[in-house]
């Protein structure tokens, strides 16, 4: 495989690894080449990112790879977080607030057998803007967090007490339910403080 390809590739498979990473062995099977390279082309790849003075960086962490921001840049990363109204809840978050709000509380693993995808990052945007909160932990091994709505969820919908939500359609399959969750929750911009 061409190296600047090989690079590309790398970049990639960093960036959907997200918060867990990826080794270099796992990389190394994937693009079917030997390790040493693969560990090579990153400390490359971390060069020029520093060279570039990229807003992002490759950190190892646990014997992981991952693609991470950069420290100096946090006071933009806050502002971006605190700023009211500039950002709106992504599709995978309004489909995970749809489920927390008709099946709490329940565990990770639960939203993620219902929506087939893993949803971590969605839990982190919905817990970060206090639309749900832990509700305690799940009796069995590993005693996984539970999820619930919270009281900021039922002001910024408008809802009294989650009674008020409307009936969830049955028997309704996976694209419909995308609709369904986009049409309960679609105007959901971030809770403002007024």
């Amino acid at each position: 495989m061409d190296y600047d390809k090989l690079k590309g590739v790398i970049e990639g498979l960093l960036f959907i690894s997200g918060d867990e990473g990826i080794d270099a062995k796992e990389i190394s099977e994937i693009t079917e080449v030997s390790e040493e390279v693969v560990v090579d082309v990153i400390e490359d790849m971390k060069a020029d990112f520093r060279r570039a003075g990229r807003g992002i960086q490759i950190v190892e962490v646990a014997k992981a790879y991952q693609l991470t921001t950069l420290p100096e840049h946090v006071p933009y990363f806050e502002r971006l977080a605190t700023s009211p109204g500039q950002s709106t809840l992504s599709q995978a978050a309004l489909e995970t607030l749809a489920i927390v709000a008709y099946k709490q509380p329940l565990t990770r693993s639960e939203i993620e057998e219902i929506r087939g995808v893993k949803c971590e990052k969605a839990l982190n945007t919905l817990l970060s803007k206090q639309l749900i909160r832990e509700a305690g932990r799940a009796e069995g091994i590993g005693r996984p967090i539970l999820y619930a709505t919270t009281k900021d969820f039922l002001e910024h919908f408008g809802l009294r007490e989650l009674g008020d939500l409307p009936e969830p359609p049955i028997n309704l399959d996976i694209e419909e339910a995308r609709l369904e969750a986009s049409a309960l929750f679609g105007k959901a911009e971030e809770p403002s403080n007024d």
